[in-house]
């Protein structure tokens, strides 16, 4: 049973990880591979809307995408991607990232492979992991102000759409801990992180909702 404050805990949390960007067109769509198909999918659109040339996929895989995605988050995508109608060529995979600053270093790595000239990005993510994908963007690769997407889905709404509000709030926890920590890690630019962000945070945890906080030496 969760608890009515705990539940207006992770709202404060899911506003606060979201970065409230307007789509702009960039060089290329990134999408940052994970269990939520929802990626996939706003990448496609935002390809079909001519904001983008081009898609890169980027995940190997996960504890929690091992049994849905066994070929790998990437390649997962790419198919979905596929059967939406965009066109092979458009779609680029890098298979191996397992965590975000793999993410963004490979896709970078696999780009100037690929000779495209990247001078923008559409950073596509889960909701609540838009502000960390931000921050260690900036980090990784300065020359880039990366622009964050998600799908546009109220809170409740999208722990409808997975289906376990519990594992939801853990992963909030867990992404909101990540921006709290890796700024002192040297892994992200540090952000501004109003006190009532850290609050719920901090409530949150007390309250047990705990299973994706990281050690202190943890990779990004």
């Amino acid at each position: 049973m969760i608890s009515e404050r705990s539940w207006s805990d992770a709202q404060i949390l899911w506003d606060f990880n979201q970065m409230h960007h307007k789509p702009q067109p960039c060089s290329v769509v990134i999408g940052l591979g994970s269990h939520d198909l929802g990626v996939a999918d706003v990448a496609v659109a935002l390809y079909r809307r001519g904001l983008a040339p081009l898609i890169v996929f980027t995940g190997a895989t996960s504890p929690t995408t091992k049994e849905r995605m066994p070929d790998g988050e990437a390649l997962h995508y790419r198919q979905r991607a596929l059967g939406l109608g965009v066109p092979r060529a458009a779609v680029l995979v890098e298979p191996q990232a397992r965590n975000t600053g793999e993410n963004i270093r490979f896709s970078q790595a696999l780009l100037r492979e690929a000779g495209v000239d990247v001078t923008s990005v559409l950073l596509v993510s889960k909701p609540y992991e838009e502000r960390r994908a931000y921050a260690t963007t900036r980090k990784l690769w300065p020359a880039i102000t990366p622009i964050c997407s998600s799908t546009s889905m109220s809170f409740r709404g999208y722990v409808t759409s997975i289906g376990d509000a519990r594992i939801v709030i853990e992963m909030m926890v867990g992404a909101t801990q990540r921006v709290l920590l890796y700024p002192k890690l040297g892994f992200t630019i540090p952000q501004s992180t109003p006190g009532e962000v850290v609050a719920a945070f901090e409530r949150l945890c007390l309250e047990g909702f705990t299973s994706r906080l990281v050690a202190a030496g943890s990779k990004p």
